[in-house]
């Protein structure tokens, strides 16, 4: 015995045919699909984040060191400024035996030591990071500068950000893989 429908004189149906069942199972995958993507970059996010605020403590960190330091910054070719050691690698720095304790220690050993300290900090704390510091020659003080550290975000599947920084230095600007920079103009 069929059940008819009042309204049109036709059996109704009971249940979903196949095909309904499998579009919706598809849509549904599509959807599941996307939560899978929006789930690894909220994962990854907070690394990245953690990333920055680490690399925004190194530099407060350097700028302090060179502000307690300020005869040393304000000198020709002083030791805070060297070439940046952003390479790219994780190879681990090993720190220089620097001479800097009483009655020995000066402005320059102290920088030296400074540097040497935040060279093997940055890479310590920072995937691949590196430190590069340059004077500002058109300050007559000579006291102010720009500070990056450079870093580089680990490879995932979903890599947020990668090395998408405008703030790098011009040397690292066409390197491969390129690196998240965090630039800090500073006044000592």
């Amino acid at each position: 015995m069929t059940q008819t429908n009042m309204h049109f004189g036709k059996p109704s149906e009971l249940g979903a045919s196949l095909i309904e069942v499998l579009v919706s199972i598809l849509i549904l995958s599509f959807g599941m699909l996307s939560l899978g993507a929006m789930l690894s970059f909220a994962v990854q996010a907070p690394k990245m984040s953690a990333h920055r605020a680490t690399a925004t403590n190194l530099a407060s960190g350097y700028i302090e060191r060179m502000r307690a330091n300020k005869e040393e910054f304000i000198k020709n070719n002083n030791k805070y400024l060297n070439d940046i050691n952003f390479d790219g690698s994780s190879a681990k720095y090993k720190v220089n035996k620097n001479n800097c304790t009483y009655p020995n220690c000066n402005s320059a050993t102290l920088a030296t030591a400074d540097y040497d300290e935040y060279k093997v900090a940055i890479r310590d704390e920072l995937p691949a990071g590196g430190i590069f510091v340059e004077q500002d020659n058109a300050d007559a003080t000579k006291t102010s500068g720009n500070l990056w550290i450079l870093w580089l975000e680990p490879n995932t599947f979903a890599k947020l950000d990668a090395g998408n920084s405008d703030n790098c230095p011009v040397s690292v600007k066409n390197m491969n893989p390129k690196p998240n920079c965090l630039y800090v103009r500073f006044k000592l």
